[in-house]
């Protein structure tokens, strides 16, 4: 007998019904993916019975054990009986698959953990004398009986996966486990700020968050800067926008305080904690004037909508949604953030002050180890003196020049202000540095350098950057009113360039031009330039159209250079600005800082660098000891 008469032919098999035990184990394959995911079952559970506390406890990464406790309603002992059966759910009282106001609804996550795994439930109802206990070990029920046990419920999963062992072979480290279960569990915790949540791992308390009350936007930004970190609370812009029967609310990072990856971007639909490849590419939209390509802002949005307006029955996994209007949705995340980064002015993370502060050690005093944060900085760590945190940016202090956004083609002085400065006849230097939020200019460092004086320390000014923000402002506001002046060059200047490189440029002549670019062919592999953007003054034609073609090559070819404005002028913007080496008297360097608190987004370049680094007074005292 071979193996293939061993087997049911499919052809003549009669259909039967499968086991229950079976079915769920199935069920269980979709829902219970990893110790994090029959967590995130349970959790939501306990918000659904209006827990006020949760408390999550896993051991060996969840595969020894998953407590998780909670203070909600409870249930009967007729309740419990339903609840570990296959599609028996309290949440669909409609029977409406479209209006869906719960995060569970499918009646699958018990049935489907107890399937794989010995799982025992205690629930004790309000004003019940007693709780009730009932257990399931690999898909057998046993009826519930009398237990003690406080309000609420608590469902113990122990040996997760013992009667389906190929499965724990896909399981990973436990130290990879147990940090899943904790990204499901603070996720939900963000979700929901009046909610307390604690998790402990193998012993250790991992966190621990109180229930707080009070208004819900205060409450997010507590409980967001609790676990996403102090850097992210005191550099988040808050968010709050409506759009058709949406409401957007949350807060966004500034530019400057960014990584490498899109782990610190969450999006929440109606209290639900979702991936959504939408998120990213709207932020990486909304972001695109402030960041490389290849750094993340971090950012928390809160997305309320009549529940109609989205299908949460995607996945059995519940984490993927569609929206009945996606493209509203969209340009509602992209319109607010960038709505709210404009608001910032030319505010910088306070992370790079920090950073700044970090790097210096006074001559003979003890330091600790550099400790890396979540942000892929370092904080210098001395033993003595401490050093207090800067304020907040400045764009509180530069109010009064943020609107409106006007720019000069050039370096000239922004007009008073009618704070009382007064300008030196001789040396040219505002003397009244507390009249502007970028102080007075000083000196010039390495003819790269601007560094001024304001009325509680001193600002350290990148000049290339900071220009590069300005040209490339100036260019957007051009392209807005119709068109980038022009400049035409005495001589037009003749660029040697490989056939296939002259040949992209070219190809986009006619967008160029928009751009104040004026180009023409001047025979095979050769590019004149007749006429440059009046707003770059003197520019270096053959860098900037060798860089252009690189640029266009990465691009590709299926996009309008208006499409792609932020990269193209970028470019342009950079062969534009005053660079690196180039010396400036001080009108010029006053100038720019002028320019710069009048200019949206001015706090970091194009590619998401600072242009400035702001130091108190206070702590570069405390460096030499004087406090």
């Amino acid at each position: 007998m071979n193996l293939r008469e061993t087997q049911a032919d499919p052809r003549t098999a009669h259909i039967r019904r499968l086991p229950e035990t079976l079915v769920n184990q199935i069920a269980a394959g979709e829902v219970v993916e990893r110790p994090a995911s029959a967590v995130k079952e349970l959790v939501e559970n306990a918000l659904d019975a209006g827990a006020t506390r949760v408390d999550v406890t896993i051991r060996d990464g969840g595969r020894a054990l998953i407590s998780i406790a909670d203070n909600g309603r409870g249930m009967t002992p007729d309740d419990l009986r339903l609840a570990v059966e296959r599609h028996a759910t309290s949440k669909l009282p409609d029977e409406d698959l479209f209006h869906i106001t719960t995060l569970g609804f499918r009646g699958e996550a018990l049935p489907s953990i107890g399937s794989v795994s010995r799982m025992a439930i205690t629930s004790r109802p309000r004003d019940a004398e007693e709780a009730w206990r009932i257990e399931i070990e690999g898909g057998r029920i046993v009826d519930p009986k009398p237990a003690a046990g406080a309000q609420g419920t608590v469902v113990e999963v122990r040996d997760l996966f013992y009667s389906t062992p190929a499965r724990l072979k896909f399981l990973r480290s436990a130290r990879s486990e147990s940090g899943a279960v904790q990204d499901v569990v603070t996720r939900l915790a963000m979700a929901h700020p009046d909610i307390g949540f604690s998790l402990t791992d193998d012993g250790r308390e991992k966190l621990k968050l109180s229930a707080d009350q009070g208004e819900l936007l205060d409450l997010r930004l507590a409980r967001l800067g609790a676990i996403m970190g102090r850097e992210f609370r005191e550099n988040a812009l808050p968010i709050d926008a409506e759009r058709e029967g949406f409401r957007l609310t949350g807060y966004a990072g500034v530019p400057t305080l960014n990584r490498g990856n899109a782990a610190m971007q969450f999006l929440f639909v109606n209290g639900r904690p979702v991936r959504d490849k939408q998120l990213i590419g709207a932020v990486r939209a909304a972001y695109q004037d402030f960041l490389a390509r290849d750094r993340h802002p971090l950012l928390a949005l809160f997305l309320e909508c009549e529940p109609r307006a989205v299908d949460v029955n995607v996945h059995p996994a519940k984490t993927e949604v569609r929206f009945r209007e996606p493209g509203m949705v969209r340009g509602l995340i992209v319109s607010a953030l960038k709505h709210a980064l404009a608001g910032a002015g030319h505010r910088a993370s306070t992370t790079v002050s920090m950073q700044a502060l970090g790097s210096f050690q006074p001559e003979g005093a003890n330091s600790l180890p550099q400790q890396t944060s979540f942000t892929g900085g370092y904080a210098y760590r001395p033993s003595y003196p401490p050093i207090s945190r800067p304020s907040p940016g400045l764009s509180a202090a530069a109010y009064d020049f943020q609107a409106p956004h006007t720019l000069t083609g050039g370096f000239e002085p922004a007009a008073p202000s009618g704070m009382g400065e007064t300008v030196d006849p001789e040396t040219g230097e505002v003397s009244d540095a507390p009249s502007y939020p970028l102080g007075a200019a000083r000196a010039q460092l390495h003819a790269t350098y601007i560094v001024a004086q304001t009325d509680t320390g001193i600002v350290i000014v990148d000049q290339h950057a900071a220009h590069e923000r300005l040209v490339y402002e100036r260019m957007k506001q051009a392209m807005d009113a119709g068109g980038v002046p022009r400049q035409g060059l005495l001589i037009p200047e003749i660029v040697e360039l490989d056939e296939r490189a002259a040949d992209r440029v070219l190809e986009r002549a006619e967008e160029l031009a928009q751009l104040g670019l004026v180009i023409e062919s001047f025979g095979p592999g050769a590019v004149a330039v007749r006429e440059t953007p009046a707003l770059l003054g003197k520019v270096d034609a053959p860098g900037l159209i060798r860089d252009l073609a690189d640029e266009l090559e990465d691009l590709g070819g299926a996009f309008s250079l208006k499409e792609k404005l932020e990269e193209v002028c970028g470019t342009m913007a950079c062969h534009g600005s005053v660079r690196a080496g180039r010396r400036l008297n001080t009108d010029e360097m006053n100038a720019l800082l002028r320019q710069m608190e009048a200019t949206p987004h001015s706090g970091q370049c194009n590619h998401g660098r600072p242009t400035y680094v702001e130091l108190k007074l206070a702590d570069i005292e405390k460096l030499f000891g004087r406090r």
